[in-house]
């Protein structure tokens, strides 16, 4: 009777609250189809000799025969609401061909429990047999939708341990006689088999509970004239676009985190979801598939005081110093980042008061913390041993003797220290800074030849024990510092280069650049790859250029962009075809 009650109690429960289904989205993803089709033709692709008769021979044929392709398709759904979800939408061709599809999958499936297809005049039904699954299609558009919550049984507790002959079983190391075996309790395991079968009786009622919801919700979709779903925060010249809620999609983590209650109560002083979505109201993801590059852009929208915040570190200009020092030829690959550490030094407190606003810590005592951290670093001070401006270079591969010390056993098994010196290529590269502290900085290069850590080798100093890096140096010059293994590099003969990345940075505060083709050509003559992998890089290197990472100055409209883009050599062919194109290549040889 207690297992009845149970049930019908669920059963209400599950139909009261499945009568509204929340129109927030925490999340929204488009293929735009009717976009990415004025760039390369649909039947191209999935007539591509790759996918029809290559090792993959993937059946895109039979879905492109059903689905409209050159149309848009969106996912969507909300998972920190009471009741999560997630739909798909696909834009369809015949409704009765998706009927006949399914027939057809599920004559070919081995499953004893068939699904069931029901037709309601505007639109018809298909349920999975695990029941996890609803579709739904009229004459236009297949919707499939899912409830995603899960069913959590806490309404048992596992007893402690039995008690024997009064004797309790105590967590030690001494032996206790077991008494004989009528004088056992059984109650414990009569308990546990009780339990999982409540558990397997009240999950299969949640679970009817959810498609019979899943059914209601598709009513709600279809009986009235479906409406196709659309999304303000999706772009529409994206191949494909992607948002996501930034607070709500740390609700997953917020959860995990919030489990360790049972384990420590500390957790509840840690970040709230809510304080994470403070930051940051939410993130896009655009995808673009062009002629000459395939690029992704992500675009992070802040909250307005901490857009602020990023503004004042992101706008700042580069030190116009570590130019004499940029290589003067485009090296294989290099990063330069520039931003203010005064004014992220400044906006601690304020961050830190962010992120830590929750009912369990006063603000009087943030307030107390952040004064402190405030009054023993100067920020203005502490920002001039790193001012921001970081620049790594990847000029090339060469072959260089390195000593290493190994250690080897004798016939005696004893070990012995053996000192060899072997040809290694190793990566020529610098890391340059700048520092505008009056001292600092010469007198921990000072303290370094003191110590014979360091060893001056006329304008620069070599640091010992680096053989195997190549041997790295340091070399100092005003507020620029320099360390690397190629003291060569950082002499140009001319500025061609820096006058490049300058240009750069005059709308970005951070841009990266790796040429694959100087990097592949670099590796392959280095000795370091394999002959079976030249080939294959070799045509990487002749399909792609480069690869390039950028991020803007200025937000816009509390919005920071940041772009990566592959580029190609082929301007006359979707990089899509180029792709398949070279994969084709190179998996048949």
């Amino acid at each position: 009777m207690k297992q009845f009650f149970i049930l019908f109690i669920l059963f209400t429960y599950g139909l009261t609250q499945s009568q509204t289904l929340s129109k927030k989205q925490d999340y929204f993803i488009q293929f735009n189809g009717s976009q990415l089709s004025k760039k390369v033709s649909v039947a191209e692709v999935l007539n591509h000799s790759l996918l029809k008769n290559g090792k993959m021979k993937l059946d895109v044929n039979q879905y492109a025969d059903l689905i409209k392709l050159d149309q848009k398709i969106t996912a969507h759904g909300n998972y920190s609401d009471s009741i999560p979800y997630y739909q798909i939408t696909i834009p369809i061709k015949n409704r009765n061909d998706i009927k006949n599809f399914l027939v057809k999958k599920d004559q070919e499936s081995d499953s004893v429990a068939k699904p069931l297809i029901e037709d309601f005049g505007q639109y018809s039904v298909y349920n999975s047999s695990d029941k996890k699954t609803t579709m739904a299609w009229n004459d236009s558009h297949l919707v499939i939708f899912g409830l995603t919550k899960k069913y959590s049984y806490n309404d048992y507790t596992i007893p402690p341990p039995p008690v024997v002959d009064s004797v309790a079983v105590e967590a030690t190391d001494i032996v206790i006689d077991v008494p004989v075996e009528s004088s056992i309790d059984t109650t414990y395991t009569d308990y546990s088999d009780n339990y999982y079968g409540n558990y397997q009786k009240e999950q299969t009622a949640f679970d009817s509970i959810q498609a019979i919801s899943q059914n209601r919700f598709i009513k709600l979709l279809f009986e009235n004239g479906f409406t196709v779903p659309t999304s303000d925060k999706v772009h529409e010249t994206a191949d494909i676009s992607c948002w996501v809620d930034y607070g709500a999609a740390l609700s997953g983590f917020n959860s995990a985190y919030m489990a360790l209650a049972q384990f420590t109560t500390y957790n509840k002083f840690f970040p709230s979801q809510k304080n994470w979505g403070n930051f940051v109201k939410g993130i896009n993801v655009d995808f673009y598939f062009d002629n000459d590059n395939a690029r992704i852009e992500e675009i992070v929208e802040y909250s307005k005081p901490i857009a602020d915040l990023v503004s004042k570190i992101s706008n700042r200009k580069a030190n116009k110093n570590i130019f004499n020092y940029f290589p003067a030829q485009k090296p294989l690959g290099y990063l330069t980042y520039h931003f203010n550490t005064k004014e992220m030094l400044n906006s601690f407190p304020t961050l830190t008061a962010e992120v830590f606003n929750n009912p369990y810590i006063l603000k009087e005592d943030i307030g107390v913390a952040t004064d402190l951290i405030s009054t023993i670093i100067d920020e203005k001070a502490t920002a001039t041993l790193f001012d921001g401006d970081l620049s790594m270079f990847l000029y090339d591969m060469a072959e260089r003797e390195v000593t290493t010390k190994t250690y080897e056993y004798d016939e005696n098994f004893e070990s012995k220290e053996v000192v060899k010196t072997v040809k290694k290529t190793v990566p020529l590269f610098s890391v340059i800074f700048t520092s505008t502290h009056p001292t600092f900085g010469d007198k921990l290069i000072q303290l370094g030849v003191r110590k014979k850590g360091l060893t001056q080798k006329g304008n620069y100093y070599e640091i010992k024990g680096t053989q195997e890096f190549g041997n790295l140096f340091i070399f100092k010059e005003k507020d620029v510092v320099i360390i690397g293994n190629s003291i060569d590099h950082i002499f140009p003969k001319d500025n061609s280069f820096s006058k490049e990345v300058k240009k750069e940075l005059k709308q970005n505060y951070f841009a990266a650049q790796v040429s694959m083709d100087k990097l592949v050509t670099a590796y392959s003559n280095s000795g370091e790859a394999k002959p079976s992998d030249i080939k294959s890089l070799n045509r990487l290197a002749q399909q792609f250029t480069d690869v390039t990472l950028y991020s803007g100055k200025k937000l816009l409209d509390n919005k920071l962009k940041f772009e990566l883009k592959l580029n190609s050599s082929n301007g006359d062919k979707n990089i899509i075809l180029q792709t398949l194109d070279m994969i084709e290549e190179l998996s048949t040889k």
